[in-house]
């Protein structure tokens, strides 16, 4: 099987993760002799990186770090997984974006991001980037707009695929500057935000994915569901792919993850599997929350097909 090439054009963070039993209320001093407080690498654009290249891509990473320890610590990081960091540049005026992670026992999270030099990343960044041709790339919305917009376009016009992360959710983008991209993957509560629509179950899935193409040409709607699996439209049919079952931990960088994996394995298939796709980004996502953390969560390969063959028993 041929090596995909994946290139990713991203925020790079220091998470700050705060374990706590519950979140405080407003005006709440919670002690918490159970809590404890982690540093880890994070950032959409990162994670989503790293995990492509735990998946055996060879990983690109287009990014903006700041001249600081967190840098220098997420830079040795990238190289640790075999991320391809020639597009990893340093911004000397501002510091490494950073992200206060809230991580409560059940779970759940609540994150505010700090941007940070992900804020310095050029759209001339992106293009020296996507000169490499790459067989396809990567986008979230966590640098700045015209940056994901113009590396969509240049994308596109060379015929590399595009896939966009639409988080976090901003309602005041205008999805229709877009050239037709080929995955547009919101989560639930995104898809919420864009739509209007909670999306529950098949029908309200579907008026939702309708909603989605409205706004942006893509060639796949993706809906990341969480526990619940994912939802697949293509404008004309559907498909909701169950997830699997297991305890969550954390669930920070599962979506991340998810469309890494959704990435690889659809151009490993040719671009024209993705339902398998999809199948193979449910078990990545599964996996990633049950280990606490960003890219210390992401599973291997190796780990993905233990895990897949080990379900598939009777």
């Amino acid at each position: 099987m041929k090596q995909v090439k994946l290139l990713t054009v991203g925020s790079a963070n220091m998470d700050m993760v705060l374990r706590m039993t519950r979140v405080p209320m407003a005006g709440e001093t919670l002690l918490d002799p159970n809590g404890a407080m982690v540093h880890i690498a994070g950032g959409k654009g990162a994670n989503c990186a790293v995990a492509a290249a735990k998946l055996g891509a060879d990983s690109m990473l287009c990014a903006r770090l700041g001249a600081d320890a967190n840098g220098k610590s997420l830079f040795d990081t990238y190289t640790e997984y075999k991320v391809n960091t020639r597009y990893v540049k340093v911004d000397r005026t501002t510091n490494t974006g950073m992200a206060a992670i809230l991580l409560e026992a059940n779970g759940a999270n609540r994150i505010v991001v700090y941007p940070g030099a992900n804020r310095t990343l050029s759209v001339e960044d992106a293009a020296e980037a996507i000169a490499s041709r790459p067989d396809a790339l990567c986008l979230q919305l966590e640098t700045p707009f015209e940056v994901t917009l113009e590396a969509a376009k240049m994308a596109a016009a060379r015929g590399i695929p595009v896939i966009l992360d639409a988080a976090p959710a901003d309602r005041t983008i205008s999805f229709r500057e877009f050239p037709t991209l080929e995955i547009f993957s919101p989560n639930e509560i995104e898809t919420e935000i864009y739509t209007g629509i909670v999306p529950t179950g098949s029908e309200s899935c579907m008026r939702a994915a309708l909603a989605l193409s409205r706004m942006v040409k893509a060639k796949y709607y993706v809906i990341k569901l969480g526990a619940r699996g994912a939802f697949i439209f293509d404008g004309r049919l559907c498909h909701m792919v169950p997830s699997y079952n297991v305890r969550a931990l954390d669930t920070t960088a599962a979506g991340d993850a998810f469309t890494a994996a959704l990435a690889v394995a659809y151009c490993e298939g040719g671009c024209s599997d993705i339902l398998t796709a999809v199948r193979f980004a449910n078990a990545v996502g599964a996996l990633t929350v049950t280990k606490v953390g960003a890219s210390k969560s992401l599973p291997t390969r190796e780990e993905v097909v233990s895990f897949l063959s080990e379900v598939a028993r009777p």
